[in-house]
């Protein structure tokens, strides 16, 4: 593997790819491989997909015409090649990085990203619409085309819509079937074996299979690498003038040796790795992720009703250990939420423990089925959040910053938020040992530092810091893993005079009644999260003060109310206001403000809500809220 800059395609827009001879069509796919190789391996990203994918969006360019012509992919993350050719070869090394190429399609970076979409499954429902508004608006003869994987297919969204597309046989849409047999692992289920039937029988336009009997007119399987076969079934699609699936095979990682032998499929996603390996340098710390793993398999271990699911992705989310020992007890369900949650409420009435293993912006598409089909029945269900909070380079589809506001509103309920390990072990065991309800257990996409152990226990708060010999001022409430932001900040308080407290509540939804007696004997109350502060832990703890009676002031630090774009974790908590400094910072300006209203606070007081998010002491993403919840 050379290790000399790239070169990139020599390309100046796309009519220079249509005007090009199709004998020079496997040299430039070779080039784009080898510049993406050498890119993404640089700055991390979505390699074995797009490398799968060349020959194919090649096609795609060549035979239509975009953006008049509309073209979607599904998930997103399979859109590298697209943006090569639509321009954006030269921001490739700011490739997921603060204020640099998005991984995913940007309707901000490029007249051709119609749609920002990187959750699965969507790209035909976005494609009926878009079809149903060339038909109303009269303009029949601009293409769509929806491109999804074999594993984007299991989703039941892409059902509903593959039953609305085949029924309207007057509007055309090209849904283009990108068959690698994977999504992070191999595909399973039906519709994979029907697939596999497909392909082994080498299926044509005239053979019936499922797709014709919902009324598409079916061209394939062709091979997804030869350009030329693809350009003619493409053209031969669009003539049609009615809905159609071209069934294409790809092979995964095409090109690139380590991928394309990549079994367990650690090349689909990837940070900085050697090009000449594919192989990342360990970890000197593990992941929460790997962490969770290894503490389920211990409660799997002793406890034989604890059971797991997955929707399509068992090693991101830490499940592989499990399965590789308990094979029978873990379920992959597919990219399919909703059912994976509705499944594990019949495995709870059934007599077994579910942990569902999810990344945390995945649980939005599943709320419905956690709200009616788990809480309502009281079901032991525990849901585990991977990349909870700011997860970082993958941007706003990513983040997991809305679970804990969604969770709260769930009756019956219960969230933690480990700190470290050790939380993280004892609350699994906590959460999969309750039979009377759902629960859910947040954790971050980064390392998992050391253990922090309490100084002192108060009716199931954790005391990790309080300034002796002081009047205590502040309290300081911190969500999992801002514990330590918090504790950094408080040396910091300290310094400067001021008596501090930090508590970890570990379970913070609902909130323990011992904390707003804790709070009673502030004068402040500074809650930490990386969730939006619309409705989370901070809201909570405001509520429970008012309804205790308790009229200590509470501020409320999190994210704001707006999608927050790629960058480091790092970076994008400092941004919001949420490591040491902007703790600091706030903690200084609110008791500002209460020796200001001093005179007035002793004749009237009140229990005040200030929302922060701040980058620096100014908003980034949106202006400071203040609110009063009662005069």
């Amino acid at each position: 593997m050379t290790t000399h800059a790239p070169t990139r395609p020599r390309l100046a827009d796309l009519s220079d790819l249509r005007a090009l001879p199709a004998g020079e069509l496997p040299a430039l796919a070779g080039q784009i491989r080898k510049f993406l190789i050498e890119k993404v391996c640089a700055s991390g990203g979505h390699l074995g997909p797009n490398l799968g994918v060349v020959e194919l969006t090649l096609a795609l360019h060549r035979v239509f015409d975009s953006p008049r012509d509309t073209i979607v992919f599904d998930t997103g993350h399979q859109a590298y090649v697209h943006k090569l050719l639509t321009g954006r070869s030269k921001e490739f090394d700011t490739l997921r990085q603060a204020g640099g190429l998005s991984g995913y399609p940007s309707r901000s970076e490029s007249v051709h990203d119609l749609v920002e979409n990187s959750h699965a499954s969507t790209a035909l429902s976005y494609a009926d619409g878009l079809a149903k508004a060339r038909q109303l608006g009269g303009e029949d003869e601009r293409a769509v085309v929806a491109v999804i994987g074999d594993g984007a297919l299991t989703g039941g969204m892409a059902w509903e819509a593959l039953n609305n597309l085949g029924g309207a046989r007057e509007r055309p849409v090209i849904v283009v079937l990108n068959d690698n047999g994977r999504s992070y692992a191999p595909t399973s289920g039906a519709l994979a074996a029907h697939l596999a039937a497909l392909k082994s029988g080498g299926g044509t336009e005239a053979c019936r299979n499922l797709f014709t009997d919902l009324g598409f007119t079916y061209f394939g399987p062709i091979d997804g690498h030869d350009t030329a076969q693809m350009e003619a079934m493409l053209r031969r699609a669009r003539a049609m003038a009615r809905p159609t699936v071209v069934h294409v095979r790809t092979l995964k990682g095409k090109g690139y040796d380590p991928a394309e032998t990549d079994e367990a499929d650690c090349l689909h996603a990837v940070g900085t790795v050697d090009p000449a390996t594919g192989r990342a340098s360990a970890p000197s710390t593990p992941s929460w992720t790997h962490v969770f793993g290894q503490a389920l398999l211990q409660v799997a271990a002793e406890q034989t009703d604890v059971v797991a699911l997955t929707a399509a992705m068992l090693r991101p989310t830490g499940l592989h250990p499990m399965q590789q020992n308990f094979p029978e007890r873990v379920f992959d369900v597919g990219i399919a939420e909703q059912h994976a949650v509705t499944s594990a409420a019949g495995l709870a009435m059934g007599g077994f423990h579910p942990v569902v293993a999810i990344y945390a912006t995945f649980l939005n598409r599943a709320f419905d089925q956690v709200l009616m089909d788990v809480a309502l029945h009281r079901l032991p269900v525990t849901f585990v959040l991977d990349r909870a909070g700011i997860t970082g380079p993958d941007g706003p589809s990513h983040h997991g910053m809305w679970d804990l506001s969604i969770l709260a509103t769930v009756p019956g309920m219960r969230v933690a938020a480990p700190r470290d390990p050790a939380r993280l072990r004892s609350l699994l065991r906590a959460a999969t040992s309750m039979r009377d309800g759902p629960s859910a257990l947040r954790i971050p996409r980064t390392t998992a530092g050391p253990d922090t152990e309490a100084v002192a226990r108060v009716d199931g708060l954790d005391i990790l810091h309080r300034t002796a010999r002081r009047p205590l001022e502040v309290l300081l409430v911190a969500v999992g893993p801002l514990a330590t932001q918090a504790l950094d900040a408080a040396v910091v308080l300290e310094e400067n005079g001021i008596g501090v407290t930090v508590a970890d509540p570990r379970w913070v939804l609902p909130v323990n009644p011992a904390l707003p007696t804790l709070a009673a004997r502030h004068q402040l109350v500074l809650s930490v999260e990386d969730n939006t502060l619309t409705g989370g832990v901070g809201s909570a703890i405001v509520q429970a003060c008012w309804d205790a009676g308790v009229t200590t002031p509470v501020q409320a630090l999190g994210l704001p109310r707006q999608f927050i774009p790629q960058g480091s974790r790092t970076r994008l908590l400092a941004e919001a206001g949420l490591d040491a400094n902007g703790i600091v910072r706030a903690v200084q300006d609110a008791r500002k403000r209460q020796l200001a209203d001093e005179p007035v606070a002793r004749h009237q007081p009140r229990t005040d809500v200030t929302t922060t998010a701040s980058m620096n002491g100014r908003s980034r993403w949106l202006p400071s809220i203040s609110a009063s919840p009662r005069p």
